[in-house]
């Protein structure tokens, strides 16, 4: 479905409400604007809270961050 949305002078826009619930964007979302051979596209910037959880199969969040200081010393 395709909808019309205005540019003002500043460049701003409006995000349709349905898509801003449809891809849950409030208010301090980041978006990242890709340009593309068909025009501008919006994409969801990840957060850290995004990537809560990544590696809990190699331990608790401690451990995974003794390990990775660990892995920093050696490198000096």
């Amino acid at each position: 479905m395709e909808t019309e949305v205005v540019g003002t002078k500043k460049g701003q826009t409006t995000i349709p409400v349905r898509l801003r619930k449809k891809f849950k964007i409030e208010e301090g979302t980041r978006l990242e604007v890709v340009e593309t051979e068909e025009g501008i596209l919006f994409k969801l910037k990840k957060s850290i809270w995004d990537y809560v959880g990544t590696y809990s199969e190699f331990g608790t969040p401690e451990e995974v961050k003794k390990e990775l200081d660990k892995l920093r010393h050696e490198d000096e």
